[in-house]
């Protein structure tokens, strides 16, 4: 297996066992392409959950610019969920699992139809 299949499977392995959710992995496997080549950065594979600046960067460029999602409270409510069903502990929340996640919350899988 090559390195992005590794990490797809390390991410439905979050979804399983950290957020008790069973993966699509077909739309694991797009959203995780769509984050291209930053889930080979430490850094940028990461969603620093308590970071305010972050949550804005997530949702300006993920939610809004790619799910096409008109601005709302209820974005930062969802990313506040998403983060809270990881786990506020968790310290490797990874950027196509939370992604993941957020497609799933607003039934936007067709963006990656």
């Amino acid at each position: 297996m090559g390195k992005r299949e590794d990490l797809i499977a390390q991410y439905a392995d979050d979804l399983k066992n950290k957020c008790g959710m069973t993966p699509d992995m077909d739309l694991l496997t797009k959203v995780t392409i769509g984050c291209g080549p930053a889930i080979y950065n430490a850094d940028a594979s990461t969603v620093a959950g308590s970071q305010p600046d972050e949550l804005e960067t997530v949702k300006n460029n993920f939610l809004i610019k790619k799910l096409g999602l008109s601005d709302s409270p209820a974005l930062m409510d969802a990313i506040k969920s998403v983060i809270e069903t990881y786990g506020q502990s968790e310290r490797n929340k990874y950027r196509a699992v939370i992604y993941y996640m957020l497609t799933k919350h607003f039934n936007k899988e067709a963006v990656y139809g």
